[in-house]
């Protein structure tokens, strides 16, 4: 049962709203003033304070300022209800930091559901989503009732794409942003002379070709799947509402979307500063999701090449000393990583142990 603090010097008022608040199913604990509301706050730990203005001793803005100076109150979903309603008391209120403003007389319905709306945000603001299908699917749906929009994401669409089959281009204006959910997904730059870098590989649970969206450009780059993939695509204008609407949700869907920033960043540092044997070890960690039953990491020895950043031929030679170091096993033309630990001290110290 969700609590919340309401703070009024009106008794009629205090005692109407708090029968009413009751009746919805929440716990209730009633101040008469500023004071009061302070020290209960310390004391109960409310999910959502409702509190007047226009109060003797210590008024609603003072509430405000002070609960939003401790950290363990300034996250408590703050609601004003007062009879003030001049233009520049709603500004000030908003300033302070409160979450919504309500008038008097009020609305039972409209209190009530702004309770709910401002408990949804604040529930979702502190709830952590799984990077997968299910978290991707869950997201949505707290999304949709915080922003009372049921249509969001309503054109998300889930596809199969076949091995080597191209998703984007370099130079295409982007429509839709991707989550894959089975499968792998390279990304690459392409050179004039025809030589290609691939940035970035994604497996299950990532998301890929947002950053354009982001920027208002074309894609810089360019995708193709890895394998037979299952790939879910969520269209431009939903992700633009994910992101912008409100603080709660935007919130919650950047740290989904941010898991491959840093190592794409690391990458790039990598292709500056580490040697070949290095990158060629880095890559082999980061291909390992290619694996087949049988442990056997089933990619050509271009595309390895195009990760580590150098011709063919060096990856072949560092792949072959690798091989008598017995850091890794070749049969077929597959690779199968022995030592993935003494792999790790490759990409750290350029030695192996």
């Amino acid at each position: 049962m969700k609590k919340i603090l309401l703070i009024e010097d009106n008794p009629e008022v205090r005692e109407n709203t708090g029968e009413i608040l009751e009746l919805a199913g929440y716990e209730v604990k009633s101040a008469p003033n500023g004071k009061i509301g302070v020290e209960l706050v310390q004391k109960e730990n409310p999910d959502l304070i409702i509190c007047d203005i226009m109060m003797p001793d210590l008024d609603g803005y003072g509430v405000l300022h002070i609960l939003s100076k401790r950290p363990e109150t300034a996250a408590i979903p703050f609601i004003f209800l007062t009879a003030k309603t001049e233009k520049s008391d709603v500004r000030k209120g908003m300033n302070l930091g409160a979450d919504d403003y309500l008038t008097k007389p009020f609305d039972d319905t409209d209190l009530l559901r702004a309770i709910e709306t401002r408990l949804q945000k604040a529930s979702m603001q502190q709830k952590h989503y799984d990077s997968t299908p299910e978290g991707l699917d869950e997201f949505i749906k707290d999304a949709q009732q915080v922003l009372d929009m049921k249509h969001l994401c309503k054109d998300k669409k889930t596809k199969i794409v076949k091995k080597k089959s191209e998703i984007f281009a370099e130079g295409d204006t982007p429509l839709n942003i991707y989550f894959i959910k089975s499968g792998s997904v390279k990304v690459y730059k392409s050179h004039p002379d025809g030589k290609e870098l691939i940035t970035n590989i994604y497996n299950a649970n990532d998301f890929f070709g947002f950053e354009p969206i982001l920027e208002n450009t074309v894609y810089q780059e360019s995708a193709v799947a890895m394998q037979d993939s299952e790939l879910i695509s969520i269209p431009k204008y939903d992700f633009v509402m994910l992101l912008q609407s409100h603080p709660d949700v935007s919130k919650g869907f950047v740290s989904m979307l941010c898991k491959k920033v840093a190592e794409k960043e690391k990458q790039l540092l990598n292709l500056a500063y580490n040697s070949v044997r290095q990158r060629t070890a880095e890559a082999l960690l980061k291909v390992r999701e290619l694996k087949d039953a049988k442990e056997n990491i089933q990619i050509s020895r271009d595309d390895l090449a195009k990760i580590v950043g150098t011709a063919s031929e060096s990856v072949i030679r560092v792949l072959s000393d690798f091989k008598d170091e017995r850091l890794i096993e070749i049969e077929s033309g597959k690779i199968r990583i022995i030592s993935p630990e003494r792999l790790e001290k490759v990409v750290r110290w350029n030695v192996a142990r």
